[in-house]
């Protein structure tokens, strides 16, 4: 299938590793060119060295909770390719507490990066895709936990990642005018770096036994369909959220389901 993404422009903030990174490696596979940006400068000069054997890549190390380096970003994207196409945000945090309860500064620290992040991503998007007569797509990285919510390792992640599902429909609707479609994704538990490195086995296989299709997902299975909501196949799809979990949690008895 032709994604008509060839000579475009892409976006993807957060792409150092995991899904950014399956993603700017599917939009390069498309034929769009692509502009990636992370906070850790040695993992982003290693995802540019790993992607640009598959097209023009430009990279910058940015903080995406402050809104003058995702300005800067962008225009260095824009003067690069020519054009802002597409834009992924593909930034969050689990945000950790030191006690019983969040500090201040902890609760500030979270919301900065899963809330300002998209925000600010939104907003600096949407000024370049206005310039273009066929407007542009915009997709946030939600989580299957804006839906079922978890509790004590990562309180705060699934009510701020509801909000960064809401948001893209709030943008849909400013930008309708501008031709600019705000889409959503809502990934299920993804085999990603963070994920090895953090999540024991014991869980990992708990969590696979309530998904009916008996797995975590890849990266990819993440990315492509990231990457089809910003082609023109998915012209008529905006202000939606795509949940890509897998079946997980949606039936009582998956093990029934799963032959069990």
């Amino acid at each position: 299938m032709d994604l008509s993404l060839q000579g475009k422009t892409a976006v993807v903030v957060g792409a150092s590793k995991g899904i950014g990174f399956e993603t700017a490696k599917q939009f390069l596979l498309e034929g769009a060119n692509v502009g990636i940006c992370a906070r850790n400068k040695d993992e982003l000069a290693q995802a540019k060295e790993a992607l640009t054997p598959y097209g023009s890549v430009y990279a910058q190390t940015v903080d995406a909770t402050i809104l003058r380096e995702v300005e800067q970003f962008a225009e260095q994207v824009y003067q690069t390719f020519g054009s802002i196409d597409c834009w992924v945000n593909n930034v969050g945090a689990v945000g950790h507490r030191s006690g019983d309860g969040y500090s201040e500064a902890e609760v500030d620290d979270v919301v900065r990066i899963c809330f300002h992040s998209a925000v600010f991503g939104c907003q600096v998007a949407g000024t370049y895709m206005k310039r273009n007569a066929e407007g542009g797509s915009i997709v946030n990285i939600s989580s299957l936990a804006a839906r079922c919510p978890t509790a004590g390792r990562s309180t705060l992640y699934g009510p701020l990642k509801a909000a960064v599902k809401h948001l893209a429909v709030t943008y849909a609707g400013e930008y309708a005018s501008h031709h600019i479609r705000v889409n959503s994704v809502m990934p299920g538990f993804t085999a990603t770096p963070a994920v090895a490195e953090t999540i024991p086995q014991i869980e990992k296989d708990r969590v696979a036994k309530r998904t009916l299709v008996g797995r975590m997902a890849s990266p990819v299975e993440i990315a492509k369909p990231v990457v089809f909501l910003c082609s023109k196949v998915s012209s008529y799809i905006t202000a939606t959220s795509l949940e890509i979990s897998g079946g997980r949690e949606v039936i009582l008895n998956p093990e029934i389901a799963l032959g069990q």
